[in-house]
């Protein structure tokens, strides 16, 4: 166990660094490749590299090689060699598709139906080895086999859903890194609780690589993540909850990105995330309804008279995303 332990310290530190490093390049990159979006948060709309989850998902592969090398060679164990390649693999389609989107967002962008319809491939690797367990435990029902519907139908919609409803909740500096470190540390102490040490590791990595990134993503981001870092996270959000059985307390750590999902269909999902920024870098409401949960957040900032300003915003949905990952954890007893 100190063994497993020094190891995962070692890939933690590695995957931080690294991160680091290559999240320092692809900024020089896409500034030099004109990759680069507006920060409609800010007044003066400055120009940000773009696309940066290509840097955290470049680390969290790297690092997981490095991990399956030591388990390879010097552990000489071949467990869940199977599900660790199956997780890598659906994080770098869903990484690559959303490159795509990122590159495509440019000139024309993709529509709604057309996000879900690119997603479906990443959910290909979950399917073909019959990830999960097909026994899930139903409300009124109790323990239900849904057979073959489950890999073919369950994993695949859980995939799609999660690609794209994490998509919905960013824009905003240090958002989906902040929300991704808060969402990765509890479902790592539910695999620690279960004792599936593997995905505890993958989770340490992943979190490592999340705030490598924040430094450079948090206010006033240096880089933005793009789809490429966004359906990566969705993904692996549901490959955790696949692999590692946990599809109850994921959804309960997804309830933010569920309240997003029907709000934004008030819009019919063209409403935008973001405020309308003033010279004194605060933000006022974009629409007259609520069609996101900033702009709830927003609205209740204005009543308390509190600054309606981005970092308060994060603040607020960080505290929101612990709260819900706190109830997750609680979930664990019943």
């Amino acid at each position: 166990m100190n063994g497993e332990i020094l190891i995962g310290m070692l890939h933690f530190v590695f995957a931080f660094f690294l991160c680091i490093c290559l999240t320092n390049w692809w900024i020089k990159v896409a500034k030099r490749n004109k990759l680069e979006g507006k920060d409609m948060n800010k007044f003066s709309k400055p120009k940000i590299p773009e696309a940066g989850g290509i840097a955290v998902i470049i680390s969290i592969v790297l690092t997981i090689m490095l991990y399956i090398f030591f388990k390879t060679f010097v552990l000489h164990s071949l467990t869940h060699l199977v599900e660790i390649l199956t997780l890598t693999i659906t994080m770098l389609l869903a990484c690559f598709i959303g490159f795509i989107d990122d590159i495509l967002g440019w000139k024309k962008g993709l529509s709604g139906w057309q996000k879900i319809l690119v997603t479906i491939p990443i959910a290909i690797p979950l399917m073909v080895i019959n990830a999960g367990e097909s026994t899930m435990t139903l409300p009124f029902f109790g323990p239900v086999n849904f057979g073959l519907f489950y890999p073919l139908v369950i994993v695949l919609l859980g995939i799609i859903g999660a690609t794209n409803g994490y998509n919905l909740l960013a824009g905003y500096n240090g958002l989906e890194a902040g929300l991704g470190i808060i969402i990765f540390s509890t479902l790592g102490i539910i695999s620690l609780v279960t004792k599936q040490f593997w995905l505890v590791l993958i989770a340490a990595i992943i979190i490592a690589a999340l705030i490598g990134f924040l430094l450079f993503n948090k206010y006033p981001a240096k880089i933005f993540p793009g789809d490429s870092l966004t359906y990566s996270l969705g993904a692996l959000i549901a490959c955790f909850a696949i692999l590692g059985n946990m599809e109850r307390a994921t959804v309960l750590l997804f309830v933010p990105f569920i309240i997003e999902g029907i709000l934004k269909a008030r819009s019919k999902f063209k409403a935008e995330n973001f405020g309308l920024p003033q010279r004194d870098g605060t933000l006022k409401q974009p629409y007259k309804k609520i069609y996101s949960l900033t702009h709830a957040i927003l609205f209740m900032l204005n009543k308390m008279k509190k600054k309606t300003t981005e970092q308060n915003i994060v603040a607020a949905l960080y505290i929101l995303q612990l709260f819900f990952a706190i109830i997750a954890l609680f979930s664990l007893a019943l």
